[in-house]
């Protein structure tokens, strides 16, 4: 009875289709991959991007794929350099034009990433933030060559300014023939869609995440006796560290026992310096400048509230660190960020001195009168919200996916071009793509034509001390 059951199992066509179907789940989930991370900015920059791109890379090692890092040199760190597990990264002689950005040609980066490519024999080329000229070459380079692509968007961008305008349409250019898109929060996903007239079917959503066993909590550091107050971030404009210098001198004038911890290095920082020397508060205020990574939890435990003022965000990772040490944290409604933590553990305000006082007045009166959780029942909470291995685990997913779709060939690629990006963008990128496609040809004829040339010189190099020889 039993056998005949296994017979008629095996004659039946839809159990037939099930095994098929599951041994093609099981090869594709199997399937290991060669990536290439591109972006200007990793490694010594620091940042959310270069977290995001280091820790991603690490979980996915771990999960057995190749990963290689492409980045600009930085001041002495040239070639390929090695970090943990193995991590190759390649820092490449380009020449950086504005904040770590390379100057874009579309060309002069080609020969260096298309000898990466190969060598590593890369199966996909994963391009990280909007704001990255290498990024942006890489797809360009990876299509060329018939290489699948991802791009990972970690910004908001706005629709009426110059800049806005010029970065949205190299954005288009770059987005309409890249097989899949990442961005890292919901907000972030609608921003991209509109600013690059994007399918929403190619774009996903995989959020940032933080390491939380580097970020726990430590109340032994804080001083009973003040409510501080700690602020991370790079003292630029779109971080709002113009609403934090109004911030200050108000909070500070209404209570004596508040004081700011500052970390973090920009060119808004001219305007803290200002207000501490203006109103001398130069024991309550600590600037203190750039931090390594390694060195934002030390800050962070001293701490009792945590601060975001940006004006613009995505995700905002630093918000989430500050909540895995505990922090009761205070963060401008902007972007993406009323997404990232439950309600009941961020306060939320407009981004206005008026409304961020008003929070943190409520916050700093909770704190006094002791009605917040404990730093441990925070940190329970966030540290399973938001994992590398959940993210790389979910990345792999796109990787599958994208592996098994076709990379358009020139004609039809030209022909995206022209229809996605309008008649006057589209023809002159267009011609690029041509052109680029020309000089691959030429550089690789080039390289097969030396390699040839030095088969033969070392052939007839050896036949000839051949015959001196006997």
């Amino acid at each position: 009875m039993g056998q005949r059951r296994k017979v008629a199992a095996g004659n039946n066509p839809s159990s037939q289709r099930n095994s098929g179907v599951s041994a093609e789940a099981a090869r594709v989930h199997s399937r290991k991959h060669n990536i290439c991370m591109v972006s200007d900015f990793f490694y010594p920059n620091m940042g959310g991007v270069e977290s995001h791109i280091y820790q991603l890379s690490q979980c996915l090692i771990e999960k057995g794929h190749k990963v290689v890092i492409v980045t600009h040199a930085y001041g002495r760190r040239k070639g390929v350099r090695y970090l943990t597990n193995g991590l190759k990264v390649y820092y490449l002689p380009l020449q950086v034009m504005y904040n770590q950005s390379t100057a874009t040609t579309c060309f002069h980066s080609l020969p260096l990433m298309r000898c990466v490519f190969v060598r590593e024999r890369i199966t996909v080329v994963h391009a990280h933030s909007s704001f990255s000229a290498m990024a942006h070459d890489a797809l360009f380079h990876a299509k060329t060559m018939g290489l699948n692509t991802v791009f990972t968007d970690h910004s908001l961008f706005g629709f009426a300014d110059l800049s806005s305008v010029l970065t949205n349409k190299l954005l288009t250019v770059s987005l309409c023939d890249t097989n899949h898109i990442v961005c890292v929060s919901y907000t972030s996903k609608e921003n991209t869609v509109l600013r690059a007239a994007l399918d929403p079917e190619i774009v996903s959503v995989i959020p940032n995440a933080v390491d939380p066993t580097d970020f726990t909590p430590d109340p032994s550091q804080r001083q009973d006796d003040r409510i501080t107050i700690v602020v991370i971030s790079r003292l630029v404009y779109r971080k709002g560290i113009d609403l934090l210098g109004g911030i200050i001198p108000e909070l500070c004038l209404k209570h004596p026992y508040l004081h700011f911890l500052i970390g973090g290095e920009g060119p808004k920082r001219i305007v803290l310096e200002e207000v501490r020397e203006k109103y001398q508060l130069h024991d309550r205020v600590r600037l203190l400048g750039a931090l390594e990574h390694k060195d934002v939890r030390g800050v962070l435990v001293q701490g009792h509230i945590f601060l975001n003022t940006s004006l613009t965000e995505a995700f905002c990772m630093a918000i989430v660190e500050g909540a895995s040490c505990g922090l009761q944290v205070v963060s401008t409604r902007v972007g993406g960020i009323p997404e990232v933590l439950p309600e009941d553990l961020i306060t939320l305000c407009e981004p206005t001195v008026r409304s961020l006082c008003a929070g943190l007045e409520a916050v700093i009166a909770l704190q006094r009168s002791g009605n917040v959780p404990s730093p441990a029942s925070i940190h329970a909470r966030v540290r399973n919200l938001y994992t590398w291995r959940n993210v790389a685990e979910r990345t792999e997913k796109v990787y599958d996916r994208v592996v098994g779709e076709q990379v358009l060939p020139l004609d039809r690629r030209l022909r995206r071009l022209r229809a996605h990006c309008g008649p006057v963008a589209g023809s002159i990128f267009a011609f690029v793509a041509v052109l680029d496609f020309l000089k691959l040809l030429i550089y690789v004829s080039y390289v097969i034509f030396m390699v040839r040339t030095n088969i033969l010189f070392t052939f007839t190099h050896q036949k000839g001390a051949g015959k001196r020889l006997f």
